[in-house]
């Protein structure tokens, strides 16, 4: 079992925006790939190479607020 299976699930959908080949662009909005040239963060082609590095991890879930009243019988 790969480390980025364990970290990602087993099936990680290609995208250029955590290939290893690409880059992205000063603006943010397209990725620079060496293979391709400038394309769409969701773009995917047969050279994608998984870079877990470059893969941005979704922000926690806020916890509701509880109150001492909460705990009390």
């Amino acid at each position: 079992m790969s480390v980025h299976s364990r970290l990602f699930g087993r099936r990680i959908e290609p995208s250029c925006s955590y290939c290893e080949n690409g880059s992205p662009l000063q603006d943010g909005s397209m990725i620079l790939c060496g293979k391709k040239g400038i394309v769409s963060p969701y773009f995917r082609c047969w050279r994608f190479q998984y870079a877990p590095l470059k893969r941005k991890p979704n922000r926690p879930a806020l916890l509701p607020e509880y109150s001492p009243e909460d705990f009390t019988l």
